[in-house]
């Protein structure tokens, strides 16, 4: 049973949920499968280069979270 998918708890600020939701409807995905998406992107670009994707990784997520739209 390799297939079987890991549950994993995760807590999210209200801000980083919203701003994820809004991403995901946009992408036509849910919450869940947008998180597993951008997750597999990540994994996929530090395997290919050993670099976080972003250079801001460790920025404050005020900083990076500034969309108006994900506050609503």
């Amino acid at each position: 049973m390799a297939d079987e998918k890991k549950q994993v708890p995760l807590r999210l600020s209200p801000k980083l949920y919203n701003a994820l939701a809004a991403w995901a409807e946009d992408d036509f995905r849910s919450v869940n499968g947008q998180i597993e998406y951008l997750l597999t992107e990540c994994v996929k670009q530090r395997k290919k280069d050993g670099k976080y994707v972003g250079q801001d990784i460790d920025a404050p997520l005020d900083i990076i979270i500034n969309d108006t739209k994900a506050e609503e």
